[in-house]
């Protein structure tokens, strides 16, 4: 016998609980459905614990830099990575214990289970039909292992993992340098853990502007060692696992696979809506609405495939929750595009990357940190930042960077991107002396220098010094 509801939501993750927030103020009629671990990707295995995992490992790297601060004995100092973890998974349990509140009185409202599509307003958990006049679905994602190399066992891991270990190896491979490889290469190896890092791409970090991406490699290859554009390939061999990528090979105890995560599906039953569906077994959804072509379901979070970033998935929710009760479905304006990877030097792009522009029609301002003054006080002195404007008009459209403080001067070029703002408009703004953003204004200085000047009584043509100490 099938139950009615007004709205199912497949997924308690951060876009299913976005949903779930907006259903339930306006329906008691509904049903939650997770399948897996409740507390959400980010609070579990990603952003929180990863950040843990960072923070620890950038206070134990800052020994380095003592002595220019005329502070000795940093050489002695040792790292205990079984208690790093240990507070890693304190701090996780506690985050993750806090979104699990968003649940716990839902009672039969809330099933555990995997839930697949039998129609359009069907779905089937344990033999069970549940029907509902909409449907939100939020089932997440999972990282890609390739699956010959399962074969590995314990000697493969991915950040679901990662954090439940009591200690690490002495020698370990990173296979994927997009952000979270990036962040966890450089983590490892900053907690004194032998990183070798592979990817095909040569560009890191999700950063498609060379002029950014080169000094960033270079920085990173002081830490550990990088080999791209070959495929990994493994093989177990006495005393750990080989890994080979072209003529690179290296000898390792464990592998970090960081190569992406997969939409969660592949066993959803999305082939019985007789809607067309890509090769990665995607359909076609609205990024305005969230609705999958024209039936009343709509895909939100990891699982579409966009954006796996959280405040993104918190947005579909969102949109998917509201119009999964609305009468009529509403399409809403997206944000700014925004990411950060927290590596040091901070990467981050925001609006229009380098590769998505027309470079006859656009000017970049640009600036290095190596002589940025706050930076050198504080041995962060590293990095270049790149902003990009409309030729004609100059209208500020992205940027792209890998420079101190970067997940700060990222939301205010955001701000700016999304009021449509000018070059001029931003240089208009008080910098404060001396802050990092000082030389987020350099590079807007350098912009301006390439569109029409203003006029003498606009203070947005207030020029620099050109004083290190001042500027």
């Amino acid at each position: 016998m099938e139950q009615n509801f007004d709205v199912i939501i497949v997924g308690a993750g951060s876009a299913g609980l976005a949903a779930l927030r907006e259903v339930r103020k306006r329906t008691d009629n509904f049903l939650l459905i997770n399948d897996g671990p409740y507390g959400t990707t980010c609070a579990r295995v990603g952003c929180m614990p990863s950040k843990a995992l960072i923070e620890a490992a950038n206070a134990f790297a800052r020994r380095k830099d003592f002595p220019a601060f005329g502070i000795s004995g940093g050489e002695s100092l040792t790292v205990d990575i079984p208690a790093v973890l240990r507070r890693v998974r304190s701090l996780r349990d506690k985050f993750v214990g806090g979104v699990l509140k968003a649940t716990e009185d839902l009672g039969e409202r809330n099933l555990a289970g995997r839930a697949r599509m039998i129609d359009a307003q069907t779905v089937e958990v344990d033999g069970r039909r549940f029907r509902a006049k909409r449907i939100v679905l939020a089932p997440g994602s999972r990282p890609v292992v390739p699956e010959a190399w399962r074969a590995f066992g314990d000697g493969i891991l991915t950040t679901d993992n990662l954090f439940e270990q009591a200690d690490l190896p002495g020698r370990m491979a990173v296979i994927g340098l997009g952000a979270i490889g990036v962040e966890m290469a450089q983590a490892l190896a900053r907690l004194g853990i032998t990183v070798t890092a592979f990817d095909l791409s040569p560009r890191l970090a999700g950063l498609s502007d060379e002029e950014v991406n080169a000094p960033l490699v270079k920085l990173l290859e002081k830490e550990f060692a990088i080999h791209t554009g070959e495929g990994a390939e493994l093989r177990r061999v006495e005393g750990g696992i080989e890994v080979t990528a072209g003529a690179a090979k290296v000898v390792v105890d464990r592998v970090l696979v960081a190569m992406g995560r997969r939409p969660n599906v592949d066993d959803l039953g999305l082939e019985t809506l007789g809607i067309p569906l890509d090769k990665r077994g995607q359909p076609q959804v609205n990024p305005t609405t969230l609705q999958v072509a024209d039936l009343p379901i709509f895909l939100a979070g990891d699982a579409n495939g966009q954006a796996a970033l959280l405040h993104e998935a918190a947005d579909e929710g969102h949109i998917a929750g509201l119009n999964a009760v609305a009468e009529s479905i509403h399409c809403f304006q997206r944000r700014t595009s925004l990411a950060v990877v927290f590596s040091d030097p901070e990467v981050a792009v925001v609006g229009k990357r380098w590769r998505e522009l027309d470079s006859e029609a656009v000017v970049a301002g640009k600036v290095s940190f190596a002589r940025h003054g706050r930076a050198r006080t504080a041995e962060k002195n590293k990095g270049v930042l790149h902003i990009y404007a409309d030729k004609k008009s100059g209208r500020l459209l992205g940027a792209e960077m890998c420079v101190p403080a970067a997940e700060h001067m990222v939301h205010l070029l955001a701000l700016a991107i999304e009021r449509g703002l000018k070059v001029g408009d931003l240089l208009r703004m008080p910098f404060y002396h001396p802050v990092y953003e000082e030389g987020l204004r350099s590079a807007l200085r350098e912009l301006a220098g390439q569109l029409p000047c203003a006029g003498e009584s606009d203070l947005a043509s207030c020029g620099a010094y050109t004083i290190e100490a001042l500027d």
